[in-house]
């Protein structure tokens, strides 16, 4: 079959399964849209290139599918690298198609023309600049491969216009059998399952890899039979769900006590699909202590990196743990859990017990309202992230999306935008503070011009409050850069076609989802918190996950 390079690449999408792209037009990629144009897919504009790579990433976090993102050459090319690095520390699989400049003019400091191969090596998966017409549909299938096996990650492949534009021969799909997942040998698991059936004080950590391996059930499975409590990294929310009395939360820098103290104080320490970031163990060196660590990992890079396990299971989490879970006996940890419970008991969630509207409020009222119906929450980074990774209850995986290792503002609204694409009926709700809101706020005229039902909450404290609460905690109180001028976001929500509500109480708020909940716009929540409150608890970078903070000080 004959067809034109910007036809082959549409072709291709639709043999891999693609629905919706995402993307922003230009001069080197005209052919591809003229094509677009023409097909079945749902192809969304967004207001920038920036948008369109996190709505990518929304969409695959969402859906566990590849998300697609197309931009021009030159400026539209590097405006998606955030969003490259951002799919890229997070394990999360996008294609990124960019347009370039043709084959003849490459090399030759052309208009638009930036080597983005040579820009994203560092910070994707795999990329590739298309030199040949031959190439294409093989390369973009490599793409999608690549982007979904193992380790998922985001896959860049740079197009020449020249090529979009010359006929080829489209090559069939070989429907080879792809080898299957890999699991460890045999030897190790009863040398693990003897571990955990021996513990005293056994904990399970959770991180993003249990999701992408959709190990949830098996995790359960292995809480409840051996009584074990279940911590989970930010990445790890909803791998666990967040209502099983078997759920400790979230561990590390901004964990609960609890949770942070059980994984120090742990005899034998289980982590599936963690890579054991700064932000999950603090100081490194102190982490392992007297404890038996066992790591669940797809990426054999990651075992003994950032913290030297004693056991390692490589491979997919979900068939090892298979594997595992017929060894494992029934337990009861009755002393273990009453030191948790006493742990637990210390915790004093001061905003939580304040007759005034805090984020943590906020939060726990979201949790009432939405209580048996699945919202799939989408956060933005910062203290409203912690705050949202600390109160929300999550009981399914896909259902709490956020920028984890890059920590990027700006992700919050286009992530959102992209994961009401799959959202299957379940509400969306975008969780951002004013700063980050502001970094990408245009995509809600995107989400606007879609029809989407998005809740968008803005947590406002008027500042950029995780850096105002390091500069109060560590740097004398001196406020530099940090301190922002008003802004009507229910204002600029309507000038972009959507409704809202500006609350100051928890009444208000109450009633502001309630409305937003029965809109048939989308719906902006300015929910105007103090300025000082703090995300708590707290530890210092560098420190013991088990010495915090002193936030009140």
């Amino acid at each position: 079959m004959m067809l034109k390079g910007s036809e082959a690449i549409v072709k291709l999408l639709e043999e891999q399964g693609v629905e919706t792209v995402f993307g922003y037009p230009g001069g080197s990629v005209i052919p591809l849209f003229d094509a677009l144009y023409s097909s079945k897919l749902n192809r969304v504009l967004t207001a920038h290139e920036q948008g369109a790579i996190h709505a990518a990433d929304g969409y695959a976090r969402a859906s566990g599918k590849v998300g697609v993102c197309i931009a021009t050459s030159g400026p539209g090319a590097t405006n998606i690298v955030t969003g490259l690095a951002t799919a890229y520390l997070d394990s999360i699989p996008v294609v990124a198609i960019s347009g370039q400049v043709g084959v003849n003019m490459l090399g030759r400091d052309s208009f638009q023309e930036i080597d983005i191969v040579g820009v994203t090596l560092p910070i994707t998966k795999y990329n590739m600049l298309i030199r040949k017409k031959e190439d294409l549909i093989p390369g973009l299938r490599k793409a999608f491969r690549v982007a979904k096996e193992g380790r998922p990650g985001p896959v860049l492949v740079d197009i020449p216009s020249s090529i979009q534009n010359e006929l080829l021969e489209y090559p069939e799909l070989n429907q080879k059998g792809r080898a299957g997942t890999h699991v460890s040998k045999d030897d190790v698991f009863e040398e693990i399952a003897e571990a955990i059936n021996n513990a005293e004080r056994p904990v399970i950590l959770v991180g993003g890899g249990a999701i992408n391996s959709g190990a949830q059930a098996e995790l359960v499975t292995l809480a409840e039979r051996a009584d074990i409590p279940v911590a989970s990294s930010l990445m790890g929310l909803g791998a666990f769900p967040g209502n099983n009395s078997h759920s400790l939360g979230l561990s590390g820098m901004h964990g609960h006590i609890a949770s942070n103290m059980a994984v120090t104080t742990a005899d034998v320490l289980v982590v599936v699909g963690s890579r054991f970031s700064d932000r999950v163990t603090g100081d490194r060196n102190s982490y392992h202590g007297e404890k038996t660590i066992i790591q669940f990992e797809i990426d054999i890079s990651e075992v003994d990196k950032n913290v030297e396990v004693d056991y390692s299971l490589v491979g997919d989490a979900k068939a090892n743990l298979e594997k595992l879970l017929p060894l494992i006996k029934e337990a009861k940890h009755e002393d273990w859990w009453d030191q948790v419970r006493a742990w637990n008991a210390t915790e004093t969630c001061a905003l939580t017990r304040v007759d005034r509207l805090t984020a943590p409020n906020v939060m726990e009222i979201m949790n009432k309202e939405f209580a048996g119906k699945d919202p799939i929450y989408v956060t933005d980074v910062g203290q409203n992230q912690m705050w949202a990774a600390q109160y929300l209850k999550i009981d399914k995986p896909r259902h709490f999306i956020t920028s984890g290792g890059c920590g990027t503002m700006g992700f919050g609204l286009p992530g959102a935008l992209g994961a009401s694409f799959v959202s299957e009926g379940h509400q969306v709700i975008s969780i951002s503070g004013d700063g980050g809101f502001k970094m990408t706020g245009m995509e809600l005229y995107t989400a606007c011009r879609e029809n989407k039902k998005l809740i968008a909450v803005v947590i406002n404290n008027s500042c950029l409050g995780m850096v105002r609460q390091w500069q109060h905690l560590f740097y004398d109180k001196r406020y530099s850069s940090t301190i922002l001028t008003d802004f009507d976001f229910v204002g600029f929500a309507r000038s972009c076609g959507a409704d809202g509500m500006r609350v100051t109480t928890c009444e208000e708020f109450t009633e502001a989802l309630k409305k937003a909940e029965s809109s048939d716009k989308t719906f902006v929540i300015e929910a105007v918190v103090e300025q000082g409150d703090m995300v708590d608890p707290m530890v210092a970078a560098g420190a013991k996950i088990n010495d915090f903070v002193d936030t009140f000080k």
